[in-house]
């Protein structure tokens, strides 16, 4: 069967690519690479921080749990402001937010000080990755699209190497504080570089202006918010992209964000330098799939459902076959795991390219929100359903990743149910482009 032409036609109004979109691009990537740093250094510091603020299983997810509450309930707002302000002053904005988070957090003494530095670190990292998107969106031709959000997040996702190479032994060697606080450093060369050279796009492509008012009965902007994210939510290739980011995000996310290291050093008996090379390889298998599926998908736009199909089914045998093994897994399982577990973060940005095609560029950044939310509230529910059943079951780790296959179910129900309208869609718009293109004159 070949494969269908492209949903995203280049049209004479696509920007132009070229090394000044890759500069600027870049700054951009680089802002979210520092946030996952910032992000995922909890990852490597569960068992450190269980003991600096001696807290349990259930408290020690809290803090991944808040960060992530907060970066699922900020995306669409972070998506209207994206849309209405332009990444420039919404990456800015981040920056200083997640800066003061990861500093904070450093300084910490008490719990309930540290979980809040951590709220406001979710909250300036929840404004990275939608900015970048539209960034790519506003720098390349719309072609390039898929390919462009996977090496974003594949860029990105190499701040976790960062977290697990780095920070892991900068952490045993001179301790929590030194630690967190010079990472902290990195944010305010990232704010740097956005303030002097990150533009939000190339002159003569300047996106369609936003309505500044709102209506007589429900004040400014609100008619607006209303209409941006009930467009949005109304196609059903935004809501196809959310359960796709929802499905396959989460057992990666949990996996490196907190419940990794504990689930290899106490379930598995491995030493934490073992457990931080397999951490490793997740983030390393990640960066390759994602090179993959980017591919793969710009230039077969048929793939995207076998490939999000094959993830979520992989993923749910390999730790199938983990969970089951009795005693301790060989490692040549416990590598298996980490490599399929790789693919999950490149599986979950394939629902970008679900809203993409079914919204039109002033509506990205809403329905990219949309979407994103999905696998962030997937992760931040695993993440609280491990740590309590942590609590319950004496540390059974068995039972407690049992939560893993009951999300995986409810996601692919509803990607089932929404793909086939979303496709019918997309081919309704490619129909319409190719008319408009033949009888509109240039």
């Amino acid at each position: 069967m070949s494969a269908s032409p492209s949903v995203e036609l280049r049209l004479p109004g696509d920007p132009p690519g070229g090394p000044r979109a890759l500069w600027v691009w870049g700054i951009g990537v680089a802002v979210y690479f520092v946030a996952v740093t910032f992000r995922t250094s909890l990852g490597v510091a569960g068992i450190d921080a269980a003991h600096r603020f001696d807290i349990n299983a259930s408290a020690l997810a809290g803090f991944s749990i808040l960060q992530l509450l907060v970066y699922a309930g900020m995306q669409i707002p972070v998506g209207l402001l994206v849309d209405r302000w332009g990444t420039r002053r919404v990456l800015l904005l981040g920056i200083l937010l997640f800066t003061a988070g990861q500093f904070g957090f450093a300084l910490s003494s008490s719990y309930g000080t540290a979980l809040a530095f951590r709220a406001l670190l979710g909250c300036g990292d929840a404004m990275t990755f939608i900015a970048v998107l539209r960034l790519g969106a506003r720098w390349f031709p719309a072609r390039k699209g898929p390919m462009i959000a996977q090496v974003a997040a594949l860029i990105g996702m190499s701040g976790n190497l960062v977290t697990t190479l780095v920070l892991a032994r900068v952490l045993e060697t001179f301790g929590w504080t030194p630690t967190f606080a010079g990472s902290a450093a990195g944010g305010f060369v990232i704010l740097l570089l956005v303030i002097f050279f990150l533009r939000d796009h190339p002159e003569g492509h300047e996106p369609p202006s936003v309505p500044k008012g709102g209506d007589r009965d429900h004040g400014p902007g609100t008619g607006y918010i209303r209409q941006q994210i009930g467009a949005a939510w109304r196609e059903p290739g935004t809501r196809a992209g959310m359960w796709v980011h929802f499905t396959c995000q989460f057992p990666g996310m949990v996996f490196l964000l907190l419940w990794g290291m504990p689930y290899l050093v106490e379930a598995q008996g491995l030493d934490r330098g073992t457990a931080g090379e397999l951490l490793t390889l997740v983030v390393v298998s990640n960066m390759c799939c994602g090179l993959v599926y980017g591919q793969v998908i710009a230039r077969h736009h048929t793939a995207r459902t076998p490939l999000v199909l094959g993830t979520v089914f992989t993923t749910a045998a390999a730790w199938a076959a983990a969970l089951a093994w009795p005693g301790h897994a060989p490692m040549w399982l416990l590598v298996l795991l980490c490599v399929v577990l790789g693919a999950c973060g490149p599986g979950s940005m394939i629902g970008f390219d679900f809203s993409r095609p079914a919204n039109p560029p002033e509506r990205h950044g809403t329905a990219s929100g949309i979407v994103n939310m999905g696998g962030f509230t997937a992760s931040m529910t695993t993440l609280f359903a491990v740590g309590v059943l942590l609590d319950l079951t004496g540390d059974n780790f068995r039972i407690a990743f049992a939560a893993v296959f009951v999300l995986q179910a409810l996601g692919l129900a509803q990607f089932t149910r929404l793909r086939g309208r979303a496709v019918r869609r997309e081919r309704e718009r490619v129909v319409a482009s190719r008319v408009e293109a033949v009888h509109v004159p240039v």
